[in-house]
């Protein structure tokens, strides 16, 4: 569903809510001014609240600029799922840090 979502959102079985939702995270990725009173008025229209309205903003929002520092840093992100569901077993055993390889 999720390669749905991202593929053609207008298409994917998701509930019309989400998709209003969707619509505005979409809006705040190209800029916040992007979210225009419509955008808002035709979620509300599908039952969103106002803390779901704020959460799809700011979670849009933070990622955004997550992406943005990490881009910034040059950091390479695999494209191949296979490679993180290989680094599971390390990240259980040992955690996200370094400093806890080998031990």
């Amino acid at each position: 569903m999720v390669e749905q979502v991202c593929a053609d959102p207008d298409s994917a079985p998701i509930s019309p809510k989400l998709r209003a939702l969707l619509r505005i995270a979409a809006a705040v990725q190209r800029t916040g001014q992007a979210v225009t009173p419509e955008l808002i008025d035709a979620a509300r229209a599908e039952g969103a609240t106002d803390v779901e309205l704020h959460d799809t903003v700011l979670i849009a929002a933070a990622f955004c600029m997550l992406n943005r520092y990490v881009d910034g840093l040059g950091t390479v992100a695999p494209t191949d799922p296979s490679l993180y569901q290989a680094s599971v077993p390390r990240i259980v055993a040992s955690g996200y840090s370094t400093a806890n390889r080998g031990r």
